[in-house]
């Protein structure tokens, strides 16, 4: 509606120039019309053709983004993405070649400059005149008309201002009628969608929790039915950049729809823009602006939810239905310490991990029946436990309490049984259980990929091989760019004996993600059973690089060393290991490693006993790590496997 602002305020102001030649171009500001050559229209939306008109009266200045922006948007605020659009757009229709700057100039770090020569007229001065002949009469007449014309200015400036305010009442009224129904439903349903990562308005006031968080939410809504297949956050998380494409995103991740939009929260007020489209062509299926109270946040989410079943046609039953809409919390300051606790704990250090342990703290405090945030408070203090490497027996119990207690509040949430599944399997090598849980939370929530993860590593570590496989599968089509997924796969490959294929999968891995420690660390293990343990150090070493605090690649290069024959070496990696564990706690089975790697067996299994003791995680893969083969006579090692519940 800014452009019938813009028209008023036009025709309050004059006189105001409002023709615009440049080149074969011409530009009717009353009118609002771009005409080339022959007078051939060249339809422009309203928010381009302001962008235009603005730049064109400027024409020769560079024009900074923000004052363009101020300017294009007078009654809204607007990320910066939108302005670029229009440029785009604009380039598009000049003619203009990427780069080129023909007529839109880029002045980087600053905004754009119109470059063309452009000549003003007045529309009277544009109008053509007729010739009577002789001077004397043709001055006459055009001071009549001059004189006839400035008579009747109020009037017709009155009348104008009129017509421009019907038009403003009644576009109002039509915007509001069609917003809310603005919903193309596809003839055929629509099967895969990604929820990026919502956008500020502005950068400078932007909140990343809430910007993750929203679309987290919507992707948990979305994705507890059957009828689609929702891309998890671990995969849109990495398109959560300014200047993302929709659409390059939507193929990235190989998906036949999009949802994206901006946010911006200022006190207790929220704007939502939010627009779901086609990838394949483009299509714009629907999109919407919400302006509310940010304590309404939940009734946002509800509306989009809603119409983006809608929109892609979705056959949903009863129970799925509901959970589309279900909220677990009805306190928005409850829920902004469950976003903020989720944003912490997805960077996996221990001080951020501890951060987000407050805050999902907090959340509870406010609301006691918070189930998600007790998920969140029980995935966060087993990840202190497996992946942090500190003490299990402190961790894992407050872990499956917490996980208890989400699923006591409300046992229909997946996120409750798939963290009570990891801290069983985990901390308490009850693998029947943990199994049950897995598969429930599956049920409750097809596309949970961490569920598809943890459910296949429990497969695969009680030996149940080509069922793990299948099961990890199912994780890396819903993330296919998911690099922990496909380091995962390749140590189930291992566990497999399919050591080649495992080295396959962790090499594409890497390409993904070179930096990451996990698939480097999983590469030693195939090293090792190949015998290559120049290769399996070399890599232990690499993982060590890229994860310093983790002692796997300790254990790992002291047990290849000892391996390759360089005992002394391999006694001081173990050395450094005994030194760490009298300072924190280190995982019994990385020293009970090296000790097997030196052939101290009794040493090896008096260590292994102490991991049973202070249940450390990594005794859940004694069953298939081949590591541990030489050991499986041993009746010592045997009643141990007893007690850990694989024989």
């Amino acid at each position: 509606m800014n452009f019938y602002l813009i028209f008023l305020k036009n025709l309050m102001n004059e006189p105001q120039i409002q023709i615009y030649e440049f080149g074969d171009f011409r530009i009717d500001a009353f009118k609002r019309l771009l005409t080339k050559g022959n007078n051939e229209p060249l339809p422009l939306t309203p928010k381009v053709f302001d962008t235009l008109l603005y730049l064109v009266r400027h024409h020769g200045k560079v024009i900074e983004k923000d004052e363009l922006m101020r300017e294009i948007w007078t009654d809204t605020i607007v990320e910066e993405n939108s302005l670029s659009q229009n440029i785009s757009t604009l380039r598009r229709v000049l003619g203009e070649k990427p780069g080129e700057g023909r007529f839109i100039a880029t002045v980087p770090g600053h905004g754009f400059k119109f470059v063309p020569e452009v000549r003003e007229t007045s529309e009277e001065s544009a109008a053509p005149v007729s010739d009577f002949g002789e001077e004397e009469s043709s001055k006459s007449q055009i001071s009549n008309q001059k004189s006839e014309t400035e008579s009747r200015k109020p009037n017709r400036k009155r009348f104008a201002v009129f017509a421009a305010l019907l038009i403003l009442v009644l576009s109002s009224l039509g915007f509001y009628l069609w917003r809310g129904t603005n919903i193309k439903t596809v003839r055929t349903p629509v099967k895969s969608i990604a929820v990026l990562p919502f956008r500020p308005l502005v950068t400078e006031n932007r909140d990343e929790a809430l910007e993750i968080g929203m679309a987290d939410t919507l992707i948990s809504r979305l994705g507890s039915n059957r009828e689609i297949v929702v891309r998890p956050l671990s995969a849109v998380r990495r398109f959560g950049n300014l200047e993302q494409d929709a659409l390059a995103a939507g193929r990235a991740l190989d998906v036949e729809s999009v949802l994206d939009g901006s946010l911006q929260r200022w006190g207790d007020k929220l704007r939502v823009n939010v627009r779901l489209v086609k990838v394949d062509d483009g299509t714009l299926l629907w999109t919407e602006t919400f302006d509310e109270k940010f304590t309404d946040i939940f009734v946002v989410q509800d509306a989009i939810s809603n119409k983006v079943a809608a929109a892609l046609a979705l056959q949903l039953g009863s129970d799925e239905k509901m959970r589309l809409t279900k909220r677990y919390t009805e306190n928005s300051e409850a829920y902004q310490f469950y976003l903020r606790g989720r944003f912490h704990v997805f960077k996996l250090t221990p001080p951020e991990i501890q951060a987000g342990i407050a805050d999902f703290r907090q959340a509870i405090e406010i609301d006691p029946n918070y189930a998600l945030a007790y998920a969140g408070l029980a995935d966060a203090y087993r990840s202190l436990a497996v992946g942090s490497e500190l003490s299990p027996t402190e961790f894992f119990p407050k872990s499956k309490a917490a996980a208890n207690k989400a699923i006591e509040i409300d046992d229909a949430l997946s996120d409750g049984h798939a963290a009570l599944g990891m801290t069983l399997f985990w901390g308490e090598w009850d693998w029947k259980a943990a199994e049950n849980q897995y598969r429930r939370a599956l049920e409750l929530n097809p596309n949970d990929v961490n569920a598809h993860l943890f459910y296949a590593h429990m497969l695969s570590n009680t030996g149940r091989h080509d069922e793990a496989l299948a099961e990890v599968k199912i994780a890396r089509e819903l993330d296919p760019l998911f690099p922990f997924a496909g380091a995962l796969e390749g140590l189930f490959l291992i566990h497999a004996g399919r050591t080649d294929e495992a080295l396959d999968r962790l090499k594409k891995t890497l390409e993904i993600a070179p930096n990451f420690w996990m698939p480097h660390l999983f590469a030693s293990i195939a090293y090792l059973e190949k015998g290559m343990y120049a290769e399996a150090i070399s890599e232990a070493r690499q993982a060590k690089q890229f994860s310093p605090a983790q002692t796997n690649s300790n254990a790992y290069e002291s047990y290849a060393l000892a391996k390759l024959g360089k005992r002394e070496e391999a006694q001081a990696a173990l050395d450094e290991l005994l030194k760490l564990s009298t300072a924190r706690f280190i995982p019994p089975c990385h020293i009970a490693l090296a000790y097997n790697g030196l052939g101290e067996t009794d040493k090896a299994l008096e260590w292994l006993e102490k991991g049973y003791a202070q249940h450390d995680p990594k005794m859940a893969f004694l069953k298939v790590d081949p590591k541990w083969n030489n050991l499986r006579s041993e009746p010592r090692f045997i009643e141990l496997m007893r007690r850990l519940n694989f024989e």
